[in-house]
């Protein structure tokens, strides 16, 4: 590395903004895993560094969710070279997440495979029916799905071809695999994931009454959509109860 990169990447890190960013991603984590949402030491969590946004903060490859602060977050460069940080990086996440902040251009990015929202993955649909509960109306026009399942995703071109299969929503349904939810921040980000688990969860608990499914119309669904996102106080106001409850 390039020796005023390092300078850079080093005062970068270690600024009051990113110590900042640092314990929200590290919140995230520790949040997914109290929830059920993690998978062993797998997937990642990602946010782009504002003045920089050719990097990106990641969660370090070998940390269990549930244990991970700030001070374990990594600093990584588009080519998944480590600029600061003590651990080293996943290459999956490094493909997956480096080609969805270059060519979809989200700032927050969160790959899990959660159980009941990757039970729909294996499904027909391959997604969430937004218009079903109420919890998945707030997703209604921001899904996309991907049925394409190539094999883990070790190349940047599976990185590229995921990314590009976004289409610009904010949360695509990866076939055989499990999801990548989106955000301009980690609260918001953190409080779509939770959510889509729960409407996920919904869902499949309907379709395992063996019951037909009672979806509203479409344009209903758009307007709890629009209603949804017309403020986001509430998101904020539970990732702040998350930091009180999981310090």
């Amino acid at each position: 590395m390039h020796a005023q990169h390092e300078i850079e990447a080093q005062e970068l890190f270690h600024s009051p903004e990113l110590r900042s960013l640092r314990a929200d991603l590290a919140l995230a984590l520790r949040a997914a895993a109290h929830h059920g949402l993690g998978e062993g030491v797998c997937n990642h969590f990602s946010v782009a560094v504002p003045r920089r946004p050719d990097w990106f903060l990641l969660n370090p490859r070998g940390l269990h969710w549930g244990e991970v602060q700030g001070h374990d977050i990594v600093l990584v460069d588009a080519e998944g070279r480590v600029l600061a940080g003590s651990h080293p990086v996943e290459p999956t996440a490094m493909f997956i997440h480096a080609a969805v902040h270059r060519i979809a251009g989200k700032a927050c990015v969160m790959h899990t495979h959660m159980p009941y929202a990757t039970a729909l993955t294996l499904t027909d649909l391959r997604a969430l029916d937004t218009t079903l509960s109420q919890n998945a109306m707030r997703f209604h026009g921001r899904l996309a799905a991907d049925a394409d399942y190539n094999g883990l995703a070790l190349d940047a071109g599976e990185g590229e071809r995921i990314a590009r299969a976004m289409r610009g929503a904010d949360v695509v349904f990866l076939g055989n695999h499990g999801v990548l939810v989106c955000g301009e921040r980690v609260d918001h980000a953190f409080d779509d994931l939770y959510y889509l688990e729960r409407a996920c969860m919904a869902q499949v608990l309907a379709l395992s009454t063996g019951r037909p499914l009672q979806p509203v119309a479409p344009e209903l669904a758009a307007r709890v959509a629009e209603q949804s996102l017309g403020e986001r106080m509430q998101s904020e106001l539970f990732f702040r109860s998350l930091r009180r409850l999981l310090p």
